[in-house]
């Protein structure tokens, strides 16, 4: 099979993955298949190399060695301006320079900028799918409310339906969870597990810190230390109170109750 056009049916396959950043690895030996219906965790420690692998899973980033097939395309064989169109990609920091209201902001999906454009309409389809994302994450009640106004977890919410109205079929959760309150992280989470199930064909992967900020539908975790991985495959059996501590190089015991995992130091 042709290297610019692996199966459709493997969202990403990554082998040997190496990025180095003045005579440095960031990361080293990644090998990582994401397929239609799974939710990767990725994990570890401040430097440990996640925001690079994630960066290069939506081909914003791109390997000094190995190969990383997106979609079934190769990266540096395929525009990776076609690739983004079709990963969505969810980020706390992303910039809305103007006060957008939520559904402008959503809107902004179709056309991937962080302003609606100039002289743009959206179609009748586009304005009904904007609609029913803005409610598939609960915001129906605040579709007209404007961006500085918006608490960090209503803008979290934006954000994944701004992601989703695009129809990817990866979606690249970059620490959701970052600064909301404990409520608001539980409706965040929430909201991920919904339109998991509601799209289960939708493969995804969040990087986070914190355990307790995973989703309950997570279905697969890596362990990344010093650049490399040091474990990986379903969570049951990544997420563990040895391969924790071993990642994080601290004791820590790792509990799940009613499918959520917490985190603390081991007696």
């Amino acid at each position: 099979m042709d290297a610019g056009t692996r199966s459709a049916d493997t969202l990403v396959a990554a082998s040997g993955v190496r990025v180095t950043r003045s005579g440095r690895d960031l990361i080293r030996d990644v090998d990582l298949t994401v397929r239609p219906g799974e939710h990767w965790a990725l994990l570890g420690p401040n430097g440990a190399g996640k925001s690079t692998l994630l960066a290069v899973l939506g081909a914003t980033g791109h390997p000094s060695a190995g190969t990383v097939d997106l979609l079934g395309r190769r990266l540096g064989r395929v525009d990776v301006r076609e690739l983004r169109e079709r990963i969505g990609h969810v980020d706390p920091r992303h910039r809305v320079l103007s006060p957008l209201t939520v559904l402008e902001t959503v809107l902004t999906g179709v056309t991937g900028t962080t302003d609606l454009m100039l002289r743009w309409t959206p179609t009748a389809e586009q304005a009904a799918a904007a609609e029913q994302h803005v409610a598939d994450v609960g915001l129906t009640a605040r579709r007209d409310a404007r961006w500085p106004v918006l608490s960090q977890g209503e803008r979290g919410r934006a954000l994944i339906a701004r992601a989703l109205i695009a129809e990817p079929r990866l979606l690249l959760l970059d620490e959701p969870a970052t600064g909301l309150d404990v409520a608001a992280r539980e409706h965040l989470l929430e909201t991920v597990d919904a339109l998991r199930h509601r799209h289960p064909a939708l493969g995804s992967v969040m990087v986070t810190h914190h355990l307790e900020d995973l989703p309950a539908s997570t279905t697969h975790a890596m362990l990344l230390r010093d650049g490399a991985v040091v474990a990986q495959g379903t969570a049951d059996e990544v997420i563990t109170s040895s391969a924790i501590s071993h990642a994080f190089d601290f004791p820590l015991a790792i509990v799940r109750a009613e499918g959520r995992w917490a985190a603390r130091r081991a007696s």
